[in-house]
């Protein structure tokens, strides 16, 4: 396998299991850590861990919503500009968990860079 699949793998197992005993800030530590000691170079340092994280947000936002017929993510739409679309807020809530991965992958990718130049 390349680079980019297994950092993509390892950033999804990561969150996962830090979801399980860390808050909402535990996708930012895997996207972190896998930046950190998996490098990569280009856009694909913010692109991978934003689509992964993204992707696993987004199942799991949809998978809590679907157990109560998304009838807190219609409320929380109508709070929020959505028209009331439990899917769009569900499609935000994605992206900005990915949005936070990516900054955190990129933080990590500097931390290595700065690290190993010593």
């Amino acid at each position: 396998m390349n680079s980019k699949k297994i950092n993509f793998a390892v950033t999804l197992v990561l969150a996962l299991a830090f979801s399980f005993f860390l808050p909402w800030w535990s996708v930012m530590l895997a996207a972190f850590i896998t930046a950190f000691r998996l490098p990569l170079k280009g856009i694909s340092v913010f692109l991978l861990p934003f689509l992964a994280i993204s992707l696993f947000w987004g199942i799991y936002a949809y998978l809590l919503a679907n157990d109560n017929s998304f009838i807190l993510s219609k409320k929380i739409a109508v709070l929020l500009p959505l028209k009331g679309s439990p899917y769009l807020l569900i499609l935000v809530t994605a992206v900005v968990g990915g949005l936070a991965a990516g900054i955190a992958a990129i933080f990590g990718r500097q931390c290595q860079l700065l690290l190993r130049k010593k």
